[in-house]
């Protein structure tokens, strides 16, 4: 770089015509991140700009192409507009999202921390009352819906397992959803049956969001843990374009890690390593849509030989209920992630996930519990995450999201410092 990197992004932002905030948004970094980059380089809290911003946003002032795209207004209507499902406010794939619009959540989701941690509290839904349809056992999923909906000043109405709805009667999908929407204000749906909650949405005009429907997607699930890894990335200062991904375990039947993949590759230069036993691969489809952005896909059938150098390790459990018994040969503790493999493979910075629920019961060879006092093991903060991202879902598709810095008010209880015992190094953590 020939000229500093103050004039060289100052540069940038003034052929875009962009903002600082629009602007960060647009090659994907943190705002703070960007101010310590315009900083003259003699500044105490100057910082150099990472080689691939550097790269990227080069190749954006010198393609016309792109600087055109680039310079667009980022305000083309409201979000919920721009990741509506056939001209309805409602989730139902990640397919909705383009990497503009999920950083835009994301930065909802932001706003959104002060209450999912318990310090402000905000009443934009008061009156509104939400049905969590599970036709499929859940926990954390159906209470993490409800808790966001709730600290939004939302009610919940549940229901809980196919045998107890009237759908075990014979009622239809259809009719079902019809008639819950003369109910609620919105519906969270999971079901056993891919392709399930589109079938839900199609017979309502109120939100509808897909809480997992088989063995097809879990968007939900995905944009948290996207949530997670630039959160995570944020403190540890790396940036996710470039970085290296291990998926492992069932890839076949996992929905959320079919969903969490296609988000990951609306980023640049990622690196898939897939790890899973013989037969429960990635399925084709997903690795084709992947592959149409340019990404590295790796496939193998050794853990040792794919966690070497991995940035993000996303463990999955088997879905044992998704298929026979003799499909689990070959799922053998050589497939389980544990500290000890680690320890040897990668470096001090990765960031082992898991969607949960991992089974911990001896033989399972499900995600280790001997990592649970390791920093690396982000599975808590993820699981805490889900509440501020599903609360930015909810106020984006009933439209409240503007109101929501407006209506903070101090809580009235004492909450807790941190939640976990093993919390507070992380205490405070953007």
């Amino acid at each position: 770089m020939t000229v500093s990197q103050q004039v060289f992004l100052r540069d940038a932002m003034r052929r875009l015509n962009l903002t600082r905030d629009i602007f960060a948004v647009r090659i994907g970094v943190k705002r703070r991140a960007l101010d310590t980059w315009l900083l003259p380089e003699g500044s105490q809290e100057f910082r150099a700009m990472p080689e691939v911003v550097n790269r990227f946003v080069t190749e954006i002032v010198e393609n016309e192409g792109l600087l055109q795209k680039y310079a667009q207004s980022a305000q083309s209507g409201p979000l919920r507009d721009r990741i509506a499902a056939d001209g309805k406010h409602q989730l139902l794939s990640v397919d909705q999202f383009t990497r503009e619009s999920v950083e835009e959540l994301f930065r909802i989701a932001d706003q959104m921390q002060p209450i999912a941690r318990r310090q402000k509290v905000s009443r934009v839904l008061e009156g509104a009352v939400l049905g969590n349809l599970f036709f499929e056992a859940s926990t954390r999923t159906r209470v993490s819906f409800g808790a966001a909906f709730c600290r939004l000043g939302g009610s919940v109405c549940d229901t809980t397992g196919f045998t107890f709805s009237s759908m075990a009667k014979g009622e239809s999908i259809y009719d079902t959803s019809r008639v819950m929407s003369g109910y609620v204000d919105a519906m969270v749906i999971r079901h056993p049956e891919k392709g399930s909650v589109a079938e839900f949405a199609q017979a309502t005009n109120i939100p509808v969001v897909n809480g997992g429907d088989g063995p097809g997607e879990h968007p939900s699930q995905a944009l948290l843990d996207l949530y997670t890894i630039l959160t995570e990335f944020s403190r540890l200062g790396k940036l996710l374009d470039g970085a290296h991904i291990a998926l492992v375990g069932d890839l076949k039947y996992g929905r959320t890690v079919h969903s969490l993949i296609k988000l990951l590759a609306l980023y640049r230069g990622l690196k898939f390593t897939l790890i899973s036993p013989r037969g429960l691969e990635m399925p084709q489809y997903i690795l084709e849509q992947t592959g149409k952005h340019g990404h590295v896909i790796q496939q193998t059938n050794s853990l040792e030989e794919g966690l070497v150098g991995a940035d993000v390790i996303y463990a999955t459990r088997v879905q044992k209920e998704r298929f026979s018994a003799e499909d689990l040969e070959g799922y053998t503790p050589d497939f389980q992630v544990n500290k000890a493999i680690i320890d040897k493979c990668c470096g001090p910075d990765v960031i082992v996930m898991h969607p949960l629920p991992r089974d911990s019961r001896e033989g399972a060879n499900d995600l280790s519990v001997d990592l649970n006092h390791d920093s690396r093991l982000a599975i808590f903060r993820q699981t805490d995450n889900g509440i501020p991202v599903r609360m930015a879902i909810f106020a984006v598709l009933l439209g409240v999201e503007s109101l929501v810095q407006h209506s903070l008010r101090d809580v009235t209880w004492s909450p807790p410092s941190h939640i976990g015992p093993d919390d507070s190094v992380f205490h405070g953590m953007d």
